[in-house]
């Protein structure tokens, strides 16, 4: 019996503390990074900034912290910026609403009320693997598990930068599934000294690094928070926007978090991002997890042997400082905000501030033109007559006096009579009109105070008007929201036909964090419309409701660089915008991927080819870009089916440009456009070329 224990206890402990096998077959010493094994331990060094190197020192010991030391060069000497550190993930499964809507498509959901629970993620040390893909190398770990989610973890090195992204990728069998999670990177030793950030106010703060403090939800700015020692920081964040899952609202729900036992599931102190399960107390859809499908949780990780707001400094670069760059020939367009601000503040008799907050907030993220939707509830826009022209006449007013040579504000509502779903409208200059006419009132009238008004019965008169003003209109938030459904019950009516009947509006819903792009919902609902033989386009919209300095803007936004050398003045109205809008001469972009030129056989977006016999075709796309790219595609269309081609971008650098030159066939088709995705799931997309034989 003894001898029977003594061999059960060698064989438990030659378990436990058993060399964890590494696969290294998938690894090429080809771009710059050096992996190696030194008995349990993983060492994964790489290029950084210029001849700097960053370095990780991963313990397969399933007993051992996981990053038993991380290190970044300076001048060819190593400094250990972190030591003894585990990654941790809370997951928060909850349950999706996929009868009563449209399904994976639904945004009117409220799963933070129905039944849900977190669990930490755990992660067992059983297997490790390291493969090389383009400039960046990824090491595997298997496995992790939450409850119904398995999977493992991946950590990904950047060459060309002291960046690293940890990521838990998992997936369910369970259908019907709403998912939510924290994540940042843990210890039980004294990493730190100090934990800072940027406040919303754009100021940096600190405090000491205490084991002993209770976890808190912290507010910042740039979406980041630092661990710092004398050797150097490391900073923690999100994915930009891939991390946010879409509201109403854009409001700081203090995405990071530092201390210990955090949610009451992880007991050691750490630094990290988080999710309020609450959202902004609207309607909180969360984010999509299908039946066996890859979700990334994941975060980013940025080394410095610098002080805390030199990396933050590193961190901003990621997104312009969260500010859309100038780009010559181009000017920036944002649209369908509900800021309220005729209703809310000049005619609710508070008083008027010479700047309001959101346009100071538009203009610090580069945008040069707003078009709103105001009269979202507010306002009175089947009337009476004289509130609703006072109304209207207050919003051409204030979107006058709001404008400048480098900013426009300009007005526009989202109806949501007539057509079908929810729609935006944008006139070329201030129209007066009303939402209803009974059939003894005529179309339009001359008032004496505000001149030529409208009004409109049905979707024959708001046809008539959008042609006799030369206005456009388009699906707001199609097949999701009010607009489920829509366009799609009516691309046969003769409105929808109109060359006034701009196309749909594109923003991140719903959430999903196995996709490789946002939004799917609407790129696929481009490739419809072009098919279906109309020539409509795809414009970013943004969909919140308050633009105030202290928000977390930047997540939830998006913009068009429209083909424009210059403003036009608000006084004469804006008609070269409304221009390049129906011509497509624009790209949309969350702000990381910029396409400044894009030609097929040298015909750009919006225009139309004529194809040779044998179909070939040279596209010429230059891209600039911060986060390392993951793909460019290539999609067309005959008319019935969608073609995808996919372009490898994984050998591309941190902070690049680059002029593609790519050839393809498109014979048959009648239509073609190309998408640039990154490695935080930022991205850009043309407008279309229309083709013909």
């Amino acid at each position: 019996m003894k001898n029977q224990l003594v061999a059960l206890l060698v064989l438990i402990c030659s378990g436990v503390y058993a060399q964890v096998p590494v696969d290294l077959s998938g690894y090429q010493k080809k771009n710059g990074t050096n992996v190696t094994t030194q008995g349990n331990n993983l060492l994964v060094s790489w290029l950084a900034n210029g001849k700097e190197t960053a370095k990780l020192i991963l313990n397969l010991d399933a007993q051992k912290p996981l990053f038993n030391s991380i290190q970044l060069s300076q001048q060819g000497k190593f400094s250990e910026i972190a030591s003894a550190l585990d990654p941790a993930f809370v997951l928060t499964i909850g349950k999706r609403d996929l009868i009563s809507q449209n399904g994976w498509n639904i945004f009117f959901d409220k799963t933070n009320k129905l039944p849900h629970k977190s669990y930490a993620v755990e992660l067992s040390k059983r297997t490790a693997s390291v493969k090389t893909i383009g400039s960046r190398t990824v090491v595997r770990l298997s496995e992790v598990e939450a409850a119904t989610f398995k999977g493992a973890l991946e950590i990904t090195v950047y060459n060309g930068s002291p960046l690293f992204n940890v990521a838990a990728v998992m997936a369910t069998e369970v259908d019907s599934t709403a998912i939510l999670y924290d994540a940042g990177l843990v210890t039980k030793q004294p990493v730190w000294t100090n934990i800072a950030w940027s406040d919303t106010d754009n100021q940096m703060q600190s405090v000491t690094a205490d084991l002993n403090q209770p976890n808190k939800a912290q507010a910042v700015k740039y979406r980041t928070i630092i661990g710092a020692n004398n050797q150097g920081s490391l900073a923690v964040f999100p994915a930009p926007h891939q991390y946010f899952y879409p509201l109403d609202e854009a409001y700081n729900l203090d995405f990071t978090w530092y201390g210990t036992n955090y949610r009451s599931l992880v007991p050691a102190f750490g630094i990290g991002i988080r999710q309020d399960l609450m959202g902004d107390r609207r309607w909180v859809p969360w984010v999509n997890a299908p039946p066996k499908t890859q979700q990334r949780l994941n975060f980013f990780c940025l080394l410095s042997t610098n002080k805390p707001a030199q990396v933050l400094d590193e961190v901003k670069r990621f997104t312009h400082n969260d500010k859309y760059p100038v780009l010559p020939g181009y000017k920036t367009m944002s649209s369908h905000f509900h800021n309220e601000h005729v209703m809310n503040t000049v005619l609710a008799g508070k008083p008027v501030p010479k700047v309001p907050n959101f346009v100071n907030v538009f203009k610090n993220a580069g945008v040069n033109i707003v078009h709103l939707a105001e009269f979202h509830g507010p306002g009175h826009p089947k009337g009476p007559d004289d509130q609703r022209l006072l109304e209207l006449k207050t919003l051409f007013s204030e979107c006058k006096r709001l404008s400048d040579n480098n900013f426009l504000l300009l007005p526009g509502e989202e109806p949501n009579n007539f057509f079908g779903g929810h729609w935006l409208d944008f006139f070329p200059k201030p129209v007066y009109w009303i939402m209803s006419r009974k059939p003894e009132m005529p179309f339009v009238t001359d008032d004496p105070t505000y001149g030529k008004v409208y009004r409109i019965a049905d979707k024959n008169d708001m046809l008539k008007l959008l042609e006799a003003e030369n206005g456009l209109a388009w699906t707001a938030h199609a097949r999701t929201k009010g607009s489920t459904g829509f366009p799609d019950q009516y691309k046969d009516e003769d409105f929808y036909k109109s060359d006034h009947f701009f196309g749909a509006a594109w923003k991140n819903i719903p959430a999903d964090l196995s996709e490789p792009r946002l939004s799917r919902r609407v790129l696929d609902l481009m490739d419809d419309m072009a098919n279906w033989g109309l020539k409509k386009h795809v414009i970013a919209e943004s969909d919140i409701f308050s633009m105030e300095p202290e928000n977390e803007t930047y997540a939830h936004l998006n913009v068009n660089y429209l083909q424009l050398d210059k403003l036009p003045d608000y006084s004469q109205g804006w008609q070269p915008i409304l221009d390049v809008m129906k011509q497509g001469k624009f790209f949309v972009t969350t702000g990381e991927v910029m396409l400044p030129t894009f030609s097929v056989n040298g015909k750009g977006a919006g225009e139309t080819l004529k194809l040779s016999a044998d179909g070939k075709a040279t596209i010429s796309l230059t891209v600039n870009w911060t986060f390392p790219l993951t793909f460019a595609e290539i999609i067309s269309g005959d008319g019935n089916q969608v073609y995808r081609e996919r372009i490898d971008l994984m050998n591309t650098l941190p902070f690049g440009k680059q002029t593609l030159t790519l050839t393809t066939n498109l014979k048959n088709r009648t239509w073609m456009r190309v998408e640039v995705w990154d490695a935080a799931i930022n991205g850009a997309f043309t407008q279309q070329v229309w083709l013909v034989k």
